[in-house]
């Protein structure tokens, strides 16, 4: 496995979009990587089959200049900005037994990270829910880290957020209860069910790293493929918005690049 860091850009489409270019790279050369990149400014991910209008506050987000943007995989929506360090890894699907289907995938994966940050901080991180990490607080257990996949016939995108330093009052402004949520979180609000975990981004980057006996890349990024993908999707509003209702997201007062 290769790894990564993504220098942010000014244009968070731009980030999204290297989840395209890596997955496609790994199904054409049997290349594996694991990249990392946090936002310097604050956005909205929803899942690729999700409702806009149902996750998101979206007035808000329009007065406060916060663009909403969509990925390919499934999950829920999650803020991205400064504090939130996001992991990408690709492999291909004939790299582990583990990676022949979803349940598996998502089991092999989650059990590793926990391993790699349970060590550092010397916590009771956990794995709960379907795809959330944990730790165990005095008032319950705590989400500081949610992921999820994408699937094509020959291979495997898994990638994820964990907070350490996110705005958390922030987050409960700006996105609504999941209507889909896991039996652990109760009826609780986003302050209430997230946590930061305490490591600074160098010691996750680290931790995750060393986890997949990850390797410093030597070989060619593959930009053309992100430069596709920005030109067919992540690059056009439209596309990240064409599931919303509310015309008015079609044209927010933002300064991102695709607006």
């Amino acid at each position: 496995m290769e790894a990564i860091d993504i220098p942010f850009s000014g244009n968070p489409a731009e980030l999204l979009a290297w989840d395209d270019a890596f997955l496609g790279e790994t199904e054409e050369t049997g290349r594996g990587f694991l990249w990392f990149w946090e936002s310097a400014s604050v956005f909205v991910v929803v899942g690729y089959g999700q409702r806009i209008e149902e996750t998101v506050e979206v007035e808000r987000c329009i007065e406060n200049d916060i663009p909403i943007l969509r990925r390919r995989s499934g999950g829920g929506t999650v803020v991205q900005g400064p504090g939130c360090l996001t992991y990408g890894i690709t492999l291909p699907i004939t790299a582990n037994a583990a990676l022949a289907r979803l349940d598996s995938t998502n089991r092999w994966m989650m059990e590793t990270l926990a391993c790699a940050l349970r060590e550092p901080t010397g916590l009771p991180v956990d794995i709960d829910g379907h795809t959330d990490l944990t730790l165990h607080m005095p008032d319950g257990r705590r989400k500081f880290s949610g992921n999820a996949q994408r699937r094509t016939r020959t291979a495997v995108l898994f990638h994820g957020t964990v907070l350490h330093e996110a705005n958390l009052q922030q987050i409960d402004r700006i996105l609504r209860l999941p209507e889909d949520h896991p039996a652990y979180r109760g009826s609780r609000s986003h302050i209430d069910f997230l946590t930061l975990l305490p490591l600074q981004p160098s010691e996750i980057r680290k931790a995750i790293i060393e986890a997949w006996a990850a390797i410093p890349s030597t070989g060619p990024v593959p930009r053309a493929r992100h430069a596709d993908a920005m030109a067919v999707r992540y690059g056009h509003a439209r596309w990240h918005l064409e599931r919303a209702e509310y015309r008015q997201i079609q044209a927010p007062r933002t300064s991102w690049a695709t607006r």
